[in-house]
């Protein structure tokens, strides 16, 4: 007997149309793979997934934004909408790989997994499509430009209506640090809110050899790169999860000229709101206290980047499901939420959603290297698994 996951739907029926599109998958993939494209740049990549999608039967194609693709899927009974979410853009990385499919283009790379789960949500179209009169509601495809760089593509996207009376929303990420076979659930705050900020400090110049004459900004900026590090250690409940980073710090021209300015920028994560403002304000003050303390000036810009990603406990919960009935428990692994951000975080401020992670680790093919590395690399194994459990999911949500 089939074990069902939805109504008339069971594992063997989808396995068997995953096998038969799993070699398509891979080469899309390696396409992908050997002609990236930056963030608001991905034209070519953006036509390439159109034209596959217009091959396929029953999907109605748009084109959201420039570099952006959609595609609608409406199942032969009412029901609900679910949107899947896959980001398509490259990385500003020299590619160190030896594959054979390795990047053509100099400086740029699919150091992220972008081009696994864009060739996986065009597989999960693919089975989908062939699922239609299983399918209660419309499923909404979702390939998104610009993940990698603020302010992202997803809100563009919002704005072009792509959410418009969606009841819920899946995303995707392959993680080589999980192992290929594991899918990563996480409850709750997932991978952080992610912000920056630019101070420069306002000194006055001078000879080295008569600081006493001047008002250096390298020591008072020391100060503040030092005592920025209490915020965390200091002024935080230790339960509470935040990340107050100094990234660049530039100042002076010679070593016998105390400058006038320096210049320095970082990162904050945080996964609530409340701390998120605290650290903010926490920030200017410090660098206010200081520069006052030792007569000189600041200007500090803040900007508050893309949202936390917060699952709903509801879609999480049926997603383990999902995975256990397809799998087993084995396959679950519960991992701890992430530091690092996604603009997938402002499609869940239009509907309830869950950001999955799929394994594709697996150190005896070389595919241990951290995301956004020169060597990074994916099992290609994990995008069968991904679609698996992209489909299995989308029909259980929409049964």
């Amino acid at each position: 007997m089939v074990k069902l996951l939805a109504r008339g739907v069971g594992i063997v029926i989808v396995d068997k149309l995953i096998e038969q599109s799993k070699e398509e998958v891979i080469a899309w993939r390696r396409h992908l793979h050997k002609n990236p494209e930056l963030s608001f740049q991905e034209e070519k990549t953006a036509q390439f997934v159109y034209d596959n999608l217009c091959k396929l039967k029953d999907l109605e194609v748009s084109r959201p934004t420039k570099t952006s693709v959609m595609a609608r899927l409406f199942g032969d009974k009412p029901g609900k909408i679910l949107a899947l979410r896959a980001d398509m853009d490259a990385l500003s990385i020299q590619e160190e790989t030896q594959l054979d499919f390795a990047s053509q283009a100099p400086g740029i790379m699919h150091a992220c997994g972008h081009d696994g789960h864009t060739a996986m949500l065009l597989g999960t179209a693919k089975i989908l499509s062939q699922l239609r009169h299983q399918i209660k509601g419309e499923v909404r495809f979702i390939f998104q430009h610009a993940e990698e760089l603020f302010p992202g593509g997803s809100r563009e996207m919002i704005q072009a209506g792509v959410m418009e009376n969606v009841d819920m929303i899946l995303g995707f990420h392959l993680m080589s640090h999980i192992p290929v076979g594991k899918i990563g659930i996480v409850y709750g705050p997932a991978m952080a809110a992610s912000d920056t900020f630019e101070a420069t400090i306002q000194g006055k110049g001078g000879h080295a050899s008569q600081p006493h004459l001047a008002v250096d900004p390298i020591v008072i900026g020391a100060q503040v790169v030092t005592n920025l590090q209490h915020i965390v250690s200091r002024k935080l409940d230790p339960m509470e999860n935040l990340v107050v980073t100094v990234t660049t710090f530039h100042g002076g021209t010679a070593n016998n000229v105390i400058p006038d300015t320096v210049s320095l920028c970082g990162s904050i994560r945080s996964f609530n709101k409340t701390i998120r403002q605290k650290a903010e304000q926490q920030i200017e003050k410090i660098i206010d206290g200081i520069t006052k303390t030792h007569d000189a000036a600041y200007k500090i810009d803040y900007h508050y980047g893309y949202d936390a990603v917060s699952n709903d406990e509801t879609m999480t919960k049926i997603v383990e499901e999902t995975v256990e009935a397809v799998w087993g428990k084995q396959a679950v692994a519960k991992v701890p939420p992430l530091m690092g951000g996604e603009d997938f975080s402002f499609y869940l401020n239009k509907a309830p959603g869950c950001f999955i992670f799929v394994g594709t680790g697996n150190p005896d093919k070389g595919c241990d290297f951290p995301l956004h590395h020169p060597q990074f690399s994916l099992d290609e194994d994990s995008l069968a698994i991904g679609m698996k459990l992209s489909v299995h999911a989308a029909l259980k949500l929409l049964d």
